[in-house]
């Protein structure tokens, strides 16, 4: 997953319509918590084809989309921790398991530095 969703956000689900990818679902579907909009981090595809996250295009609450680390095997992981921690709830697949980042990696944006990403920055929209 590149990016992820903070709790200033304020469920208004603007950014499910803009994803390209159909990695967000409202606070009401989501599998973690159930209080915030939630992208899935097996999905999300950092919109890498675009200037900015279409998310955070249609996001109106600064700060409510941050980076997070790249969806890829080298970071897996910091993926598999949030999703035994709850942080995260990563899909299962009947027959390739948990598709964590080493089964299915996502494309991402590589001019975002690692220090940018763990420290949650807010995308600028």
């Amino acid at each position: 997953m590149a990016v992820k969703i903070t709790d200033l956000c304020i469920n208004c689900d603007s950014c499910i319509d803009e994803c390209p990818a159909t990695a967000i679902v409202s606070a009401s579907d989501s599998p973690v918590n159930g209080d915030t909009t939630y992208v899935k981090p097996e999905k999300c595809i950092e919109c890498a084809d675009s200037t900015m996250p279409k998310c955070s295009d249609a996001c109106p609450t600064e700060g409510a989309i941050v980076w997070d680390m790249p969806y890829t095997a080298e970071f897996e992981a910091h993926f598999v921790k949030g999703h035994e921690s709850g942080l995260y709830a990563i899909r299962e697949h009947k027959k390739n398991g948990i598709m964590f980042p080493s089964v299915s990696p996502k494309p991402f944006r590589e001019a975002i530095s690692i220090a940018t990403r763990q420290a949650g920055v807010a995308v600028a929209g």
